[in-house]
């Protein structure tokens, strides 16, 4: 069929007779007015997990080798079985799903041995699972190949694609998990016509069963570039077809400098997984996994050939990275004002007068050393402060060069009734970007804080309830010491009995 209609000739109507002469039939087109249905009765998009899987549609995971693709698999397959959203942080809709993890690579053996760590590392049950988790593997018998490519050129392979989706309804399977991609079928992986196709049968397939398919697939090598999307190995058909292509980076260099990671074992052991075809967050709000070990307990005992211990075996865990403003609170901010103010303290991490120091003697720090993690923190600590107005960046005369530098002053006070008077002077913009003069983007304690329009705080008492002496929650932290929200941001709550939590 697919031969057929690549080799058709294009349709040309029949031409009739009118009075001798040959005419063309007419051809209408019409186009359909919109509807303007009640925005109430849309039928909601149904996801599966977060906003990573979708019924009907076609998920690809991009990674190098060695990230930790497997174990992350692994993982996700125990939070859908369990319907446990403390696994990796990722909520599946409607409780507890079945899978069916079809790993064309690695042995029985193997898949097992990653699911039983991944469950003793998470306290996963059999009993919280029941009977959702389907496992088959390439090399033990159960081949797939949906497509092939030969002398009479591509086919699907329907019988396959029918049984397929046959044994997916009668199970009832929620996800269904093809690992690698690429072992699914025997055409030209750079051939983009062949795995166009070949991605759209994977994509009926999601349609016809109801649910949600995930394609494991390999990026190509990239010499130490972050993954994306384009990043996807042979031709880029298959990123076009996927609803969502979510992409695993290990952590890089320059990230774990900026989170004070100074151990390389360590920083291999973090990676990313985001998805590129809708957001690509930044480093601090990206979110972070981490492969931690899992002995599995399959020593047979001092007599063991290979050892007391048993197989370690990696497992996907959430990790936050480390909070720079973890332990602080409004004394502390105050503490670095009064020691800056007056002084003549440098924006410059180069600097002897480095503002840093100050920062660190006021909150018992140690900048002494470039490569630890106070230096780092301390840094992190004077970016957030700059941002919000806390502190600002003024350009002004160097006494002993005699010439222009950023230097650092008080902006808006932690606590405008108990500090001193500035004595610094925005009259320029330096190099941190602080406006002139300095912005009251840092309310003092016990006012509302935040961008224009955002939620005002609530005054409780002590206990929770009202008292003479109210005490100020912020919703999203003190604004003294976090980033406000940028203009076109939210920081909207989900809605009450919202199974999807929130809108589409």
């Amino acid at each position: 069929m697919q031969s057929r209609f690549e080799d058709a000739h294009p349709f040309t109507p029949v031409p009739f007779t009118n009075n001798g002469r040959s005419v063309q039939p007419a051809v209408a087109i019409k186009a359909s007015p919109f509807r303007w249905p009640d925005a109430r009765t849309l039928p909601r998009r149904p996801w599966v997990w977060g906003r990573w899987l979708l019924r009907e549609t076609v998920t690809a995971i991009v990674a190098p080798g060695g990230v930790g693709k497997s174990s992350f698999v692994a993982s996700m397959m125990l939070a859908l079985a369990s319907g446990r959203q403390d696994i990796l942080g990722k909520t599946s809709w409607g409780g507890p799903k079945t899978v069916w993890y079809w790993n064309l690579e690695d042995s029985l053996g193997e898949l097992e041995m990653q699911l039983t760590a991944a469950a003793l590392f998470h306290n996963v049950s059999a009993v919280e699972c029941d009977s959702r988790i389907f496992v088959d593997s390439g090399p033990e018998g159960a081949e797939l190949c949906i497509a092939l490519e030969g002398e009479a050129g591509f086919q699907v392979a329907v019988p396959v694609v029918d049984a397929l989706v046959a044994e997916l309804i009668t199970r009832k399977v929620d996800v269904l998990v093809i690992d690698p991609f690429v072992s699914s079928h025997s055409v030209n992986e750079n051939d983009n016509g062949a795995i166009d196709a070949v991605a759209k049968t994977w994509a009926r397939i999601a349609k016809r069963a109801n649910c949600a398919i995930v394609l494991v697939h390999h990026s190509r090598k990239l010499g130490g570039e972050k993954v994306s999307a384009e990043s996807a190995r042979g031709g880029s058909s298959l990123i076009a077809a996927a609803r969502v292509t979510l992409v695993l980076n290990r952590m890089d260099s320059r990230e774990a400098e900026q989170f004070g990671i100074t151990d390389e074992g360590e920083r291999r052991r973090l990676f990313t997984v985001q998805d590129d075809k809708s957001n690509r967050a930044p480093a601090v709000d990206a979110e972070w996994f981490r492969i931690a070990s899992q002995d599995v307990g399959n020593s047979t005992g001092p007599d063991d050939p290979y050892g007391e211990k048993g197989d370690n075996v990696g497992v996907v865990i959430r990790w936050t990275p480390p909070d720079a403003f973890e332990g602080l609170t409004a004394d502390h901010l105050l503490k670095v004002q009064r020691r800056i103010d007056g002084g003549a303290w440098k924006e410059s991490v180069q600097a002897k007068d480095w503002v840093g120091f100050a920062v660190a003697d006021a909150i018992g720090l140690d900048a002494s050393k470039a490569d630890n993690s106070d230096r780092k923190r301390i840094g992190r600590l004077i970016r957030t402060w700059i941002s919000n107005g806390a502190l600002v960046v003024v350009n002004r005369r160097d006494p002993v060069k005699r010439e222009e530098k950023p230097f650092v002053e008080v902006g808006r006070w932690a606590d405008d009734a108990s500090a001193p008077l500035t004595q610094g002077g925005a009259h320029e913009v330096g190099q941190g970007g602080a406006p002139l003069p300095p912005r009251p983007t840092s309310p003092p304690l016990g006012e509302v804080g935040g961008a224009a329009g955002a939620k005002a705080c609530v005054k409780v008492g002590q206990s929770g309830a009202g008292s003479a002496e109210p005490r100020v929650v912020f919703p999203a932290g003190n604004p003294a010491f976090r980033p406000i929200l940028a203009p076109g941001e939210t920081g909207h709550e989900p809605l009450p009995n919202d199974p999807f939590e929130g809108t589409d």
